[in-house]
């Protein structure tokens, strides 16, 4: 059956008793096995009764390969904005620097700040060295490192920046919490590493000791990304619900998912104030696509989770629990193939299986529930309150150089010449570490220098104006500035770090 058949036979099934309870959603079919895959949902979805009408965008490669830079056209923008509800499969970036992540695009753009990834293991029919586990991981969606703000400074240096916000912190952190509640999840583990990063993670966890003094009835507890990683590998019993940065959380949600049994059986939800995106967390596999053996699995439950977002939960149940019972049957696509297989299909025979049994329920896995759910998914409505402004007081200035043709010590001989009468060279740094003053011949260097110049002893504050006064100077001098950041106090407080040795 053709995409545009598919989409007639579905908005047929309601076009001719079509009521309020009918839900717009924006479906796009993806790249490699996304067509497949998708076709495959929506088949369940329309057996189902699923009281939607869909509408068909194309993104993805012959979006971007047809001269579309972000992969996405404008109509399809119209669409998401107007349906708030996108069913995506698997898409293609086009290798070259010329091309962005359009999932990072979407996600940013419309505002999906909670990317939902439930965790479960299947066992015995998915082959698994953790049958109990049941978890969910929250990932921020926005910002971090994924904000893609990279340059090249130097010729051996480059720079990624993380952004972490307070608005970001905690949208995020209390969705987390309204989950767990909602849920009946019983603890929330935050996962940073703010003994490194005491700014940025360090933030993360404030706010999250902040919003969890909220939820006196939630357990909560917190954990080094490293380590938490580790016990996530080896004892993901320890967790419920685990709410954490957006690189983190991409690269843990991954490891957790494939520790169930299988990263194909995962879904997730991208959830905004305004839209939300239901997808599998699987890539397009190109190397499997046409061929008619891919496992829909991961989409349809994403599905199951976009059917109780728009409040349709009699039938995101009816369908889960029809998907537990085929998996029990032993009726498994290649990937899931057993001992506890019975009948070995393909893509489409397996949506046959699932729709064969809608309206039964599974015997030896818990039948799911979501009569009283509706809301579950739903995003947290966060009215973000901004604090009273700090007393701001600029206090310095890293300087930031490219040069080869000094060692530490004779940079630092001539910067001391070129200082003003506010501020002084206090420190230098490469790569982060202090190499003058005091430094060591071990620690290698590049040809990027953080340059810290302070306000002189004695003086309270500077002005703009000091700082361009120093950096006409250094300018004169023909050093290549790279780039200056202003160290500034907050209600008396320092909001920069100390150099590493410092």
């Amino acid at each position: 059956m053709s995409n545009e058949c598919l989409y007639h036979e579905i908005n047929k099934n309601h076009s001719s008793q079509q009521h309020s309870a009918d839900v717009a959603i924006t479906v796009a079919m993806g790249d490699g096995i996304g067509p497949e895959i998708t076709r495959a949902t929506l088949k369940v979805l329309s057996a189902a009764k699923a009281r939607i009408v869909t509408e068909s965008i194309d993104i993805g490669e012959q979006v971007y390969l047809a001269g579309h830079s972000s992969g996405i056209r404008q109509d399809a923008w119209q669409s998401l904005r107007r349906t708030k509800v996108f069913l995506k499969g698997p898409i293609t970036t086009p290798s070259g620097s010329g091309y962005k992540s359009l999932n990072v695009t979407i996600r940013k753009t419309l505002g999906l700040y909670a990317n939902v990834r439930p965790c479960i293991s299947y066992s015995p029919y998915v082959h698994t060295l953790h049958p109990d586990m049941d978890l969910v991981i929250i990932r921020e969606n926005e910002e971090d490192l994924y904000a893609g703000i990279e340059h090249r400074q130097t010729d051996e240096v480059y720079q990624c920046l993380k952004l972490i916000t307070r608005p970001g912190c905690e949208k995020i952190i209390r969705y987390a919490f309204e989950y767990a509640r909602n849920h009946g999840r019983k603890k929330v583990t935050c996962m940073v590493k703010d003994n490194i990063m005491k700014m940025t993670d360090g933030l993360f966890y404030k706010v999250f000791q902040e919003i969890g003094a909220e939820y006196p009835d939630i357990l909560q507890d917190r954990y080094i990304i490293d380590i938490g990683s580790a016990r996530l590998a080896t004892r993901p019993e320890l967790f419920d619900v685990i709410v954490t940065s957006n690189l983190y959380g991409d690269i843990i949600s991954d490891i957790a998912a494939e520790l169930s049994g299988s990263i194909g059986l995962a879904g997730s939800a991208n959830i905004g104030e305004h839209v939300a995106m239901f997808e599998a967390i699987h890539g397009c596999a190109p190397d499997i696509a046409g061929q008619n053996i891919a496992n829909p699995s991961g989409l349809l439950l994403a599905a199951v989770m976009m059917l109780v977002h728009i409040g349709q939960a009699d039938i995101a149940q009816k369908i889960h629990n029809a998907w537990l019972k085929t998996i029990e049957d032993g009726i498994h696509t290649k990937d899931l193939k057993s001992e506890y297989t019975k009948v070995l299909v393909t893509t489409d025979q397996f949506a046959e299986a699932v729709i064969a049994r809608l309206g039964t329920e599974p015997q030896r896995f818990s039948a799911v529930s979501y009569q009283n759910s509706t809301q579950q998914q739903k995003a947290v409505t966060v009215a973000y309150q901004p604090q009273a402004a700090a007393e701001k007081i600029l206090v310095g200035v890293d300087v930031f150089l490219h040069q080869h043709q000094h060692s530490a010590d004779e940079l630092a001989q001539h910067l001391k010449q070129l200082e003003t009468t506010e501020l002084e060279l206090q420190m230098i740094t490469n790569r982060g570490v202090k190499v003058w003053p005091d430094g060591f011949p071990e620690t290698f260097c590049t040809d990027h220098w953080r340059c810290r110049f302070m306000l002189r002893p004695g003086l309270t504050q500077l002005a703009y104006s000091d700082i361009i006064r120093l950096l006409s100077q250094i300018s004169g001098d023909k050093l290549d500035v790279i780039k200056t950041e202003n160290l500034c106090s907050f209600n008396g407080e320092p909001g920069f770090t100390l150099g590493q040795g410092q």
